[in-house]
C-alpha cells in the first residue's frame, strides 16, 4: 500500500501522461492530482480485467504498465479481476452474443491472470479485488435499482450496440447490464481514475455517470492505445497471430519482437517496456540519425521483454541462442527432441514430411505442413526442402526446422532393422 503520492506534479504528470491516448476530462485529473499532494492522500485507480481466456499476450500489458506508474507514484491502485462480469463478457466490439464462459472456466483463467498479471505488478504491493465481492449480493431488486439508473437510449448510442441493432443482430439483455455492472464496480470503491484501452471508452464514462448517481466524485477516464501486433497493422491479436504472449518461452519471445515492424520499435518501448521516458526519446533519435541500427534497438526491446517476464540470465540465453541461429545460421544449442513410434513409418522407414511436421508439432496439421514446404520454410539437417510430397527415410537425430525459431531433433522410439 502507498505511503502518500510522490510530491512534484510534473513528475507525476510526465509520467501518467507517456503513451497516453486520451484523458476524460484531463482538467479534472489535473485537479486531483495537485489535491492529492496537498492533501498527502493517494488518488484511488483501477483497472478492471475480464479472464475471458487463459492468456495474457503484450496487448494486454499496456495498462498494466500504466497501472504500475501510478503505484510507483505512491496511488494507491486496484487490480479488480471480474469473475462476476466474466459471466455476461464484455460486449465492447462483438458483432454477436459472446458464449458464456462456465464457473469453472472463469476460475481456470482466473488461476492464470494471477500468475501472468504478477509477471509485470508486484501483487503484494497493489489490491486485488474481485467483483463479485459486491455484485454477487445485490438481489433482484438491487439490480432493478441500479438498472433504473440508467437508459436503454445512453446505451445503444455505443457504436457496437447500436450497429447490432441496426443491422438486425440479436442483442442480449444481459449484455446491456454489462456497462452498469463494470461501472458499479467503480462506485464500490469510490474511484478517483479508471484505466482502461481506447476501446473501453463507453464503459469508463458510464462509470462517472453512475458515480454521480450515487453521489460520487466522478472518475476521470484515462485510455492507452490498443498496440499493434507484429505485423505493424492490425491490433495485437492470438486468432490474428500477430501477438507475444507473455508465457511463451523466453527464445519466442525475443524471436517474435526480432520480427517487429522498425516503425513499432519505439511505440513498444514506450508502452510495454519500464525503460525511462529520457532513454525512449533517445533511441528515437539515434535511430533517426542513423547512430543506432534499427536491429541493435530491436535486440535491446527483445531483450527487456524477456528480461521482465523472465529476467536478466534468461534474457541474455535467449540472446545469445538468437545470434547463434541467426546470425552466425547455427543451431541452438538446445533443440527439442521429439520421439517418433515406429508405427508412423512406412515399411520402409520413412514418413510423408507434411505428416512429419504435424506429428513433431511444427505444424499444426499436414496442411499446413505442404504450406510451410512451398513456401521455403522447412530444412532437414539445414538443407531446404521444397517438395511437399517429400517422403522421408528418417535416423536417430535428424535436425528439422520451420522458419527461423523451430526446431526438432527426431528421435525413433524402436529402431528399424
Amino acid at each position: 500500500m502507498a505511503s502518500g503520492p510522490v510530491s512534484d506534479f510534473k513528475t507525476q504528470w510526465e509520467t501518467i501522461t507517456r503513451g497516453t491516448a486520451e484523458i476524460v476530462p484531463e482538467e479534472e485529473l489535473v485537479q486531483k492530482l495537485k489535491r492529492s499532494i496537498k492533501q498527502g492522500k493517494p488518488l484511488t485507480v483501477k483497472l478492471g480485467l475480464d479472464p475471458t481466456a487463459p492468456d495474457i499476450h503484450l496487448g494486454h500489458t499496456v495498462v498494466l504498465h500504466k497501472l504500475r506508474q501510478f503505484q510507483e507514484l505512491g496511488h494507491h491502485v486496484v487490480l479488480i479481476l471480474g469473475d462476476f462480469t466474466t459471466r455476461v463478457g464484455d460486449p465492447s466490439g462483438r458483432s454477436e452474443i459472446r458464449k458464456q464462459l462456465t464457473e469453472d472456466q472463469i476460475l481456470e483463467n482466473l488461476a492464470t491472470y494471477r500468475e501472468q498479471v504478477g509477471k509485470v505488478l508486484d501483487l503484494d504491493k497493489i489490491e486485488v479485488a474481485f467483483n463479485s465481492t459486491w455484485l454477487a449480493p445485490l438481489n433482484f431488486a438491487g439490480v432493478i435499482e441500479l438498472a433504473a439508473k440508467y437508459t436503454v437510449a445512453r446505451v445503444l448510442e455505443r457504436d457496437d450496440f447500436a450497429k447490432r441493432y441496426r443491422d438486425g443482430y440479436p442483442i442480449g439483455v444481459h449484455e446491456l447490464l454489462y456497462p452498469l455492472m463494470q461501472a458499479y464496480d467503480s462506485v464500490a470503491l469510490q474511484a478517483d481514475v479508471e484505466l482502461g484501452g481506447t476501446d473501453q471508452k463507453f464503459n469508463l464514462l458510464v462509470g462517472r455517470d453512475l458515480q454521480r448517481e450515487y453521489g460520487q466524485e466522478p472518475q476521470v477516464a484515462l485510455m492507452l492505445p490498443i498496440l499493434e501486433g507484429l505485423d505493424g497493422v492490425q491490433k495485437m491479436s492470438k486468432s490474428l497471430g500477430n501477438y507475444i504472449g507473455i508465457s511463451e518461452p523466453p527464445k519466442e519471445i525475443y524471436g517474435k519482437t526480432m520480427s517487429l515492424c522498425d516503425e513499432l520499435i519505439t511505440r513498444y518501448f514506450e508502452l510495454v517496456t519500464p525503460v525511462g521516458t529520457d532513454e525512449v526519446n533517445q533511441i528515437k533519435q539515434e535511430m533517426a540519425t542513423g547512430v543506432l541500427h534499427p536491429r541493435d534497438a530491436k535486440m535491446r526491446l527483445a531483450r527487456e521483454l524477456v528480461a521482465l517476464f523472465y529476467g536478466q540470465e534468461a534474457a541474455q540465453k535467449a540472446e545469445q541462442d538468437f545470434v547463434a541461429v541467426f546470425q552466425k545460421r547455427e543451431a541452438p544449442e538446445e533443440i527439442p527432441e521429439v520421439s517418433l513410434p515406429l508405427a508412423d513409418l512406412e515399411p520402409d522407414g520413412s514418413i510423408w514430411l507434411p505428416k512429419l511436421l504435424a506429428k513433431t508439432g511444427l505444424a499444426s496439421g499436414s496442411s499446413e505442413g505442404k504450406r510451410l514446404i512451398n513456401q521455403g520454410a522447412v530444412k532437414i539437417d539445414g538443407e531446404k526442402v521444397a517438395d511437399p510430397d517429400c517422403h522421408l527415410v528418417l535416423r536417430d537425430g535428424v535436425v528439422i526446422s520451420v522458419g527461423k525459431r523451430k526446431f526438432a531433433r527426431i528421435s525413433i522410439e524402436a529402431h528399424l532393422s
